[in-house]
């Protein structure tokens, strides 16, 4: 930390505020903090960036959780065994990340946020309101697999899991955006914590900047949570595609070379 000069660290800590509101309405901080890492800490290992990261980030996700428990009120029944099976996708996927390519991903992942994006810009009324299409253990199963396969995407490689958790408890179990976005936000934190069970034992955490970016997610994520609930399914639908549509430009710029 001693080694950082201060616009270093308010650059850092900008962008975690930012990530922090973004990831409690919609998931997708990680496109903001990410790259924030990579450009202000240009000297630390991808396992140090990674698990910074991470340390940041699961400050905030608590802090959203918490919120949104606290004033959408989301049904347990559903949330805790989707986070149960995230964290166990989620430590499947950091061993297996070591073993794949993670340059293999880009192309699946673009792919599968254009057909994200384009069905739900195309299909107004997808999480307007709550109509489950599963019941008894038929939801629990939908449940617990969405948490286990985002949870390895999670592991495995990382941004955009609260969003693909939103995505997928709307288009695959018809959850409203906003209790979506407040049961992405429980299993996301288990999601991060997994990853740090692994992270920490290794020393890879950075924790002074950690914990200073953590601080400004908890603020960022604090709000973030709040604006969701207090405007509504309709905000969180828009956010969801703005931030949807940047992943998109983003990955196929990599793959494009472009950056």
């Amino acid at each position: 930390m001693g080694e950082l000069s201060l616009q270093v660290v308010l650059f850092l800590v900008g962008c975690a505020f930012c990530a922090g509101w973004v990831d409690a309405v919609v998931g997708g901080g990680g496109l903001i903090q990410l790259p924030a890492l990579l450009v202000g800490l240009p000297g630390a290992s991808p396992a140090q960036i990674l698990a910074t990261n991470k340390l940041a980030s699961i400050c905030g996700t608590s802090t959203s959780a918490v919120t949104y428990y606290r004033r959408v009120r989301p049904d347990l029944r559903t949330a805790i065994p989707l986070a149960v099976a995230a964290f166990a996708g989620s430590s499947l996927g950091a061993v297996v990340a070591t073993r794949i390519p993670k340059k293999a991903f880009n192309p699946i992942i673009l792919v599968a946020l254009v057909v994200v994006g384009a069905y739900t810009v195309l299909k107004p009324s997808l999480g307007a309101s709550t109509q489950l299409r599963f019941s008894g253990r038929h939801h629990l199963a939908a449940a617990l697999v969405i948490g286990a396969v985002v949870g390895f995407y999670d592991g495995a490689l990382g941004p955009g899991t609260g969003s693909f958790f939103v995505f997928a408890l709307v288009g695959l179990t018809g959850y409203a955006f906003l209790e979506a976005s407040a049961k992405a936000k429980i299993a996301n934190f288990a999601t991060n914590l997994a990853a740090l069970a692994v992270f920490v034992p290794h020393g890879a955490v950075m924790w002074p900047i950690g914990v200073v970016m953590g601080l400004a997610n908890i603020a960022g994520g604090y709000i973030g949570a709040r604006t969701a609930v207090s405007r509504g399914t309709g905000f969180v639908r828009i956010v969801f595609i703005v931030v949807v549509g940047t992943f998109v430009i983003r990955i196929a710029g990599q793959l494009l070379g472009r950056w």
